[in-house]
């Protein structure tokens, strides 16, 4: 790698697309930035930022011009309740984007593309328990991926390869298994459970309870963003094409991830379950066997360490965020005369 090859990371505006540009700026890569909106939290490192829609063809376009690798994050997705609740919004937009992005490269001579899938792709049958077996690469097939997301992300592995055959292209797939940490959306109802565990027991008072959906017994691991982002670049420059998953082998159950968040916060927090919200499968582990043995490396930060940064960061944010509004309050109230 020379110290200004020019790369595009699609979905720059996005908290794993962002963690990735300031990554790959501080390893010596030119980036271009590319999505829909800016950065939430804090300005992005890339050198250059289109501020445009992906699912347009020409855009898609123009985000590719003198770029040698893509990062292809851009996605319309969220937490469990936003991908159960939209599936032909998020397969529209997604396939859109995808295949405009696959197109966009070939034509403008790119030379390798990295896509980031999900662990929503496998088979739904193997998740049917919280004491499930890791799910191995392999495990995708016989198809029966999660409704509207899970779907489309698997369409697209294919065409990766499809697309590797015909055209050329050099593409990389990473199936990420639930990343979190600083700077990730945190409400707003496109929260992953560990930001929406981090802002309830932060909003909570000492000895009182929060919300958790279903029975709180589904199992899931979960993948702090600085692993996250050093497992892209490493799949991106390796020789294996076929998909990785890019996850912690640690399983918790989301009780444990509430027990783990309050203990970090020094709080005792009661668990109120309400099992009318969704759950999504019932389990959920990554197999690192593959990965380990490609890249002689896999995901190695604690889901306890990973934790105790997100959750100070997001705390921060909600007593910030509370302050403010307690600020602009007093000057309403002020104005009205009420003092």
């Amino acid at each position: 790698m020379t110290s200004k090859m020019r790369v595009l990371v699609t979905g720059a505006g996005g908290f794993i697309g962002h963690h990735l540009v300031k990554f790959l700026v501080q390893k010596g890569y030119w980036v271009r930035g590319a999505d829909i909106k800016l950065p939430e939290y804090e300005a992005s490192a890339a050198h250059e930022f289109h501020k445009v829609d992906l699912r347009s063809d020409q855009n898609c376009l123009k985000a590719c011009e003198g770029i040698e690798h893509v990062y292809h994050l851009a996605a319309d997705m969220g937490g469990i309740g936003y991908i159960s609740g939209y599936h032909a919004s998020v397969a529209r937009n997604n396939s859109l984007i995808n295949i405009n992005m696959l197109d966009a490269a070939v034509a403008s001579g790119v030379k390798r593309l990295f896509f980031s899938s999900t662990a929503c792709v496998y088979n739904q049958d193997l998740q049917k328990r919280p004491d499930i077996e890791s799910l191995k690469e392999s495990d995708a097939y016989p198809a029966l991926p999660e409704e509207g997301y899970g779907w489309e992300k698997l369409y697209m592995e294919k065409l990766c390869r499809y697309y590797r055959e015909e055209h050329n292209l050099e593409t990389r797939i990473a199936r990420f298994h639930n990343v979190y940490g600083p700077l990730g959306t945190f409400d707003g109802g496109k929260e992953k459970v560990p930001a929406a565990i981090c802002r309830k027991v932060a909003l909570a008072s000492n000895n009182s309870g929060i919300e958790v959906w279903g029975d709180g017994e589904q199992t899931r691991s979960f993948t702090y963003i600085a692993d996250c982002v050093e497992g892209v670049h490493r799949i991106l420059n390796s020789d294996y094409a076929e998909a990785l998953n890019l996850g912690s082998a640690e399983m918790v159950s989301i009780n444990q991830l509430v027990d783990y968040v309050s203990e970090i916060a020094g709080k005792r927090i009661a668990k109120l379950h309400d099992s009318s919200k969704p759950q999504g499968v019932r389990g959920r582990n990554s197999d690192n066997t593959l990965i380990r043995s490609v890249l002689n490396w896999a995901p190695s930060t604690t889901l306890k360490e990973g934790l105790k940064h997100t959750y100070a960061w997001i705390s921060t944010q909600v007593e910030n965020k509370d302050a403010a509004t307690h600020s602009v309050t007093l000057c309403e109230a002020r104005s009205e005369g009420a003092w």
